[in-house]
């Protein structure tokens, strides 16, 4: 059995693994402009699907890599709460679309909003907050009622696990290994069609491949960290298998909802004995720290504010989609669109779909407000 002192020790690696990720997918991401509703954008307005392309490479590399570790038993993607039974296929929806919408508003998801405050956006900051809060509010006050309420009594219980293979295997009687492979095929086929030919405008330079890649190795590293490293199989206090410095108690990676409102109640009830410094956290400093640095060395980093009372209001009317939708779709851009399809959970799939949906609807609006 793994001592007390191990346990402290693997946990506080755990945290300082986390910081790292965080610096390293917030300096990649200023550098490379990553950026899922630019990536709508360029490719809506102005024909152009480079960053598009730069998405779907995160993607791949995350899919591939995190696949591999389920394979090798380094990761058990059982205790991950993207691949359980139950599929809220509503509250990925709803919770979607209103995300989508807020990403639009707010120029940003989370994590592009973190990348633009370490480049020295107010506007940012106060999206983080009103982001932060309303992710709390949904999480545990007022808007958790109603979720709980609501759409989280539509679902499905599935045959099995959510995650593709496993379906696979349920429906066609095929091993889970022979469906993992298939899955993993159809994926590369499709993605890198996308990436070669599928989208218009120019491919990517030898820096986005690289910083592309990179994005999808800060996914992975976040399932090895809190998957394989952070893992306990006996807790010495508990005597029961434990994930180490993590909100949800199983292997977690990047994401960018949650752990907002996770960093929010830490600074708030710092002195509360249950409050802990989590992976979570950590990354969410980190992204900050890490752009700053990159804008910093760039020469790219510039205060900026509010340009008008329109901007601010629909600045927080986004963060507070963004908020709400994300703890209703358990996930955002990075969340469901890297963590989450990375485990090739179906409700990522889902989410992931109805956030583009609803960031072109956020894009719509944006242009029916400039031109009235």
């Amino acid at each position: 059995m793994v001592e007390l002192e191990q346990v402290k020790l693997l946990q506080t690696w755990v945290v300082f693994g986390g910081l790292f990720i965080g610096l390293v997918f917030g300096m990649v991401s200023q550098a490379s402009r990553y950026c899922s509703i630019g990536a709508i954008s360029d490719l809506q307005l102005m024909g152009n699907g480079q960053r598009m392309r730069l998405w779907l490479l995160s993607v791949v590399v995350a899919v591939v890599l995190v696949q591999l570790f389920i394979q090798l038993n380094l990761l058990n993607d059982e205790d991950s709460f993207y691949t359980s039974p139950r599929l809220l296929w509503l509250s990925n929806v709803f919770g979607g679309l209103l995300f989508g919408v807020g990403m639009a508003l707010a120029s940003g998801c989370g994590s592009r909003n973190l990348v633009r405050i370490g480049e020295g956006s107010l506007k940012a900051l106060v999206v983080f907050l009103v982001m932060g809060i309303s992710a709390f509010a949904t999480l545990r006050g007022l808007t958790a009622v109603w979720r709980s309420q609501t759409v989280d009594r539509i679902y499905i219980d599935l045959p099995s696990r959510q995650d593709l293979p496993s379906l696979l295997e349920s429906f066609s009687g095929l091993s889970s290994e022979t469906g993992r492979i298939l899955v993993l095929l159809a994926v590369l086929l499709l993605v890198f069609w996308a990436l070669l030919k599928g989208l218009p405008g120019r491919r990517l330079t030898a820096s986005q491949w690289l910083a592309g890649s990179v994005v999808g190795l800060c996914v992975a590293a976040g399932w090895l960290l809190t998957g394989w490293l952070g893992f306990v199989a006996e807790h010495p206090e508990t005597l029961e298998k434990a994930y180490l410095a993590t909100n949800t108690r199983g292997p977690e990676s990047l994401t960018f909802v949650a752990p907002l409102s996770y960093s929010l109640e830490l600074f708030l009830y710092y002195s509360d004995s249950s409050q802990f410094l989590s992976f979570a956290v950590a990354t969410v400093i980190g992204t900050v720290a890490g752009a700053a640095a990159a804008a910093l060395r760039s020469g790219s980093f510039r205060w900026q504010g509010f340009a008008s009372t329109q901007d601010l209001a629909l600045h927080l009317l986004g963060a507070t989609l963004m908020g709400v939708g994300g703890v209703v779709a358990m996930g955002c851009t990075i969340g469901h669109g890297l963590s989450g399809l990375s485990m090739l959970a179906l409700s990522s799939v889902i989410a992931i779909g109805s956030i583009g949906v609803g960031g072109l609807l956020g894009l719509l609006l944006l242009q029916k407000l400039s031109l009235s």
